[in-house]
């Protein structure tokens, strides 16, 4: 985290010009002036920083090289080692120089290895430590068997029968036909694509019609996934009492509503612009058909592809705020395709019995707890390059920053203490570390783009 933070710190330096106040080395002035501006003093940090680092870098790779040999490790720990003066002399060069173009690409690229090759060594140290040599694939009959089917028939839940009552327990069961739970984080992606995209110039007419517009498109991906998974569903405990799971909806009414939902949808973004529709139409489709019936059933990858619907959202607002696909949307919708699998594994890790009993192909399932967990850590280190790599390119400043470290190590503290515990618990823990980081980083770039 620490070489993280100088990533990042260094990269909003570098955007908000601050290097400029302070251009020799290693202090300002003629190289030993003690700085006299704020903008000085940060790039002066930046540069103490970068000292105190690299001495932990040092440090875990002499305690890698104590511990018992591990030659991946080693590897991994030696080329950040070798990167890191490498590094410490660009940095020299681009603050000394003010070098543009090239070299401050490089100096970040190294930077991303550096960081890249600590991610690989914890990795690989966890799986060593802590992982189970004996684990794979679920083979337990139990576990895979469905549920004993009752000896009677199966009895429809019983509806209130007061009027008002049932009308309401059916209003709630379609509800959450929507998959309601979804859907203040994809708001919060498609909103951060609006206001990256064009900062204090959003319109609210744009904001409210693209929002509404995504709330029903995933209430109606959500409806057809319902229809669509309602077999799989009854022998899954906990999907086993939703609403068609249970008949409490039919199919024919849960169809009809969803269409309604897809037709209200497109009119909502077709209102912004046809290019919305459109994708809009795309997101129902990928995640009702391509990812329901062809990605989950079939693939150990159906996380990873899947996450190509949660980063919809992200180029559809900056669609809303601009009419086109901008390179700004593709990067924040590359964060949340990152995010998806370090996110999901860990409720896959929760629930992996009841996805092997229902038949889904879940990375647990499939290749066991311990290579789940490595990959989680694989996929959060990708997630971190991703929001950099957006800061980089962006002009979002301190709130984002500090949020994308802060909030990054309690997620990465969480992923640790998930491959330590390995328990139901610890992966939950991971699960709702993965939401507040990636809700806090988005809120972070609205706030950014909009007020700071």
């Amino acid at each position: 985290m620490g070489v993280y933070l100088l990533l990042l710190v260094g990269t909003t330096v570098a955007v908000t010009d601050a290097v400029e106040t302070c251009g020799a080395w290693p202090l300002c002035g003629g190289g030993l002036t003690v700085p006299t501006t704020v903008a000085g003093a940060l790039v002066v940090g930046h540069r103490i920083a970068a000292v105190l680092v690299g001495i932990l870098v040092l440090a875990a790779g002499v305690a890698a090289w104590r511990a018992p040999r591990r030659r991946r490790v080693d590897v991994a720990l030696g080329v950040s080692l070798v990167c890191y003066p490498v590094q410490a002399a660009l940095g020299a060069v681009v603050a000394t120089t003010g070098a543009a173009g090239l070299l401050p690409a490089v100096h970040l690229f190294v930077g991303m290895v550096i960081f890249g090759g600590l991610v690989a060594a914890l990795a690989w140290t966890l799986e060593s430590e802590t992982g189970d040599p004996d684990d794979g694939p679920v083979t337990d009959p139990e576990a895979l068997s469905p549920p004993e089917a009752p000896s009677g028939p199966v009895e429809r839940p019983s509806l209130p029968d007061a009027p008002l009552a049932r009308a309401r327990a059916l209003a709630a069961a379609y509800f959450r036909l929507m998959k309601p739970r979804l859907m203040w984080l994809l708001c919060l992606v498609a909103s951060a694509g609006m206001a990256l995209a064009v900062g204090t110039q959003l319109q609210p007419r744009t904001v409210v019609l693209t929002l509404l517009g995504g709330v029903l498109s995933i209430g109606a991906s959500g409806t057809f996934n319902h229809v669509l998974e309602r077999d799989v569903d009854r022998r899954m405990n906990r999907t086993s009492d939703r609403p068609l799971a249970t008949d409490v909806v039919s199919v024919r009414n849960a169809l009809a509503f969803g269409f309604l939902l897809t037709l209200a949808s497109l009119a909502a973004f077709a209102a912004v612009n046809l290019l919305v529709a459109v994708l809009g139409l795309v997101a129902i489709v990928f995640y009702s058909v391509i990812y329901t019936l062809i990605l989950k059933p079939n693939t150990v990858q159906n996380t990873v592809i899947g996450g190509a619907a949660g980063a919809l959202p992200a180029v559809i607002g900056w669609a809303a705020a601009t009419g086109e696909i901008g390179l700004g949307g593709l990067v924040l919708a590359g964060i949340i395709f990152l995010w998806t699998p370090a996110h999901f594994y860990n409720l896959a890790l929760a629930y992996k019995d009841d996805y092997a009993r229902g038949g889904f192909p879940m990375m647990p399932v499939v290749r066991g707890e311990t290579e789940t967990r490595k990959h989680i850590l694989w996929w959060l280190g990708a997630t971190f390059v991703g929001a950099g790599v957006l800061a980089t390119w962006s002009s979002l400043d301190w709130l984002y920053v500090t949020t994308a470290v802060l909030l990054g190590a309690v997620f990465l503290w969480a992923v640790v203490k998930l491959h330590v515990d390995r328990t139901e618990s610890a992966a939950f823990r991971a699960f709702h570390a993965s939401n507040a980081y990636l809700g806090a980083l988005l809120l972070a770039v609205v706030v950014d783009a909009l007020a700071v």
